[in-house]
């Protein structure tokens, strides 16, 4: 199958054709705005067909021992490792990703997904004593896994490894916008052996694939991540079949800087976190909460550091921002920009228009506002492009409340040198997780939010717990 042409679908283990007439959309390169390929789009009837081949390969794949499984982990890592260059030419082309982030975080985030659910493995008990009584971790049955295209193979593998490693089986629908990384996942499940009917992908958008299988009768979850208006019309399909439905959806991140923060190297963690994957990131800390009597000398900073940041061919080893993934996304992100003006923001640095050089390709400035108030459209809807607002507060009481003043809570970040002050500051933060002084990702801390961020956690133990139901033997 050519790189960049997805006509099949992997179902039962094959690929298959689609069922029926084909719709076939092109996919778009955002550096250049030209054709990059092509990806034939399913219908309900080929969800139906993969529903049906997970739901077969249920009762034997749920039966393995979980040493079988961490073995097909294994071989699945070992095979991911191999395509690793082929997985970030891919990100690269449909995403329009810098090829040092696509060669690194963006690639490299599938190794870590199946090397920390590999560690889980060896020590998870699937069935534990619970006074005279027995407590079993069973896997869910048959999964819906629904995907964005921001960071695909994370998304991607933070669903199907827990899948994998709980026993269930599953149906992918990775996004269209980012179909040729998902289709090599699917070779790499295939040469490692994955039993048929236990992996499945169905390439297709919301309405052809993605509502037939949050609505579908044999579908026991459905895992989605994606804008939080996406994830009320899942929740809506799901809830006639009373499905467990899982959500990792939208955010607007406050990073919270104390008063006694080191403002040159919070500033520019911040700014370079926002415009990381042109800002195409739902825990991006958007929103950067200042003491109002350092807002100066923290515009200073944010200036040196969005101006200095180079955007451009994603080709280039230099590049470090790349275009946004679409001109409907470029559109959006513009609109925002001029209504972050239009409603009296202070532009730092950025601002409309592409960056000077560059005529063609979604690329967005790195831009700031400040001035920011929290009921700003800008301060209160994401915009997911690389757009920073600086919001001053005079108490730490005001800045814990401007930064709970959000529909979201997926993350919050937080600086400053007092570590007492950090976590007290940290536990009245109505966010799912919360990053103190750019601490590090970590695969094993659980990732999720609270609020319209969604529901469940993604990541280690708490991400194969999500595809597991809990069952008490009495008397055991």
């Amino acid at each position: 199958m050519s790189p960049n042409e997805c006509r099949q679908f992997y179902i039962d283990g094959r690929w298959v054709d689609p069922v029926g007439p084909v719709r076939v959309i092109e996919t778009i390169n955002p550096a250049t705005e030209e054709p990059s390929g092509r990806v034939h789009l399913g219908s309900a009837a080929d969800v139906d067909r993969a529903v049906a081949a997970a739901r077969a390969a249920f009762e034997s794949y749920s039966q393995t021992t979980p040493a079988e499984r961490r073995a097909l982990l294994e071989r699945v890592l070992a095979g991911y490792h191999a395509r690793l260059d082929d997985v970030a030419t891919a990100i690269s082309t449909e995403m329009g990703a810098p090829v040092t982030l696509a060669r690194g975080p963006q690639a490299q985030v599938g190794l870590g997904h199946l090397s920390a659910m590999i560690e889980v493995l060896q020590r998870f008990e699937f069935e534990v004593p619970h006074g005279q009584h027995r407590i079993a971790y069973e896997p869910v049955g048959v999964c819906a896994l629904i995907t964005p295209w921001n960071w695909p193979i994370n998304q991607v593998a933070a669903k199907v490894v827990p899948a994998l490693a709980a026993g269930c089986t599953m149906v992918l629908k990775p996004s269209e916008f980012a179909p040729f990384s998902a289709t090599i996942w699917a070779e790499v499940l295939h040469a490692a052996g994955v039993p048929k009917g236990v992996f499945n992908l169905v390439h297709g958008d919301g309405p052809g694939v993605g509502a037939p299988l949050a609505s579908h009768p044999d579908v026991d979850m459905v895992s989605f991540t994606g804008s939080t208006r996406a994830g009320r019309e899942v929740a809506r399909a799901a809830a006639t079949t009373i499905k467990r439905v899982h959500q990792e959806l939208g955010g607007k991140s406050p990073n919270l800087l104390l008063e006694d923060a080191d403002l040159e190297q919070a500033v520019t963690a911040g700014v370079l976190h926002v415009v990381n994957n042109s800002g195409q990131s739902c825990n991006a800390p958007t929103r950067m909460l200042v003491p109002a009597a350092k807002l100066d000398e923290v515009e200073r900073i944010a200036r040196k550091v969005a101006d200095a940041v180079v955007v451009g061919d994603p080709s280039d080893a230099g590049t470090k921002v790349g275009p946004v993934v679409s001109k409907i996304q470029f559109e959006r992100v513009q609109d925002y920009i001029k209504r972050g003006l239009d409603e009296g923001a202070s532009l730092v640095a950025g601002g409309p228009g592409r960056p000077e050089g560059l005529s063609r390709g979604y690329y967005v400035r790195p831009t700031v506002f400040s001035n920011v108030h929290n009921d700003m459209t800008v301060a209160r809807e994401e915009i997911f492009g690389p757009v920073l607002c600086l919001l001053p507060y005079t108490s730490e009481e005001e800045a814990v409340r401007i930064a709970n003043d959000t529909p979201y809570g997926l993350a919050a970040y937080v600086w400053g040198r007092d570590a007492a002050r950090l976590r007290a500051v940290a536990g009245r933060l109505r966010a799912g997780q919360v990053v103190l002084n750019g601490a590090r990702a970590d695969m094993h801390a659980p990732f999720g939010g609270f609020k319209q961020s969604g529901n469940g956690r993604e990541w280690g133990e708490h991400g194969l717990r999500d595809f597991l139901e809990v069952k008490a033997l009495v008397g055991a």
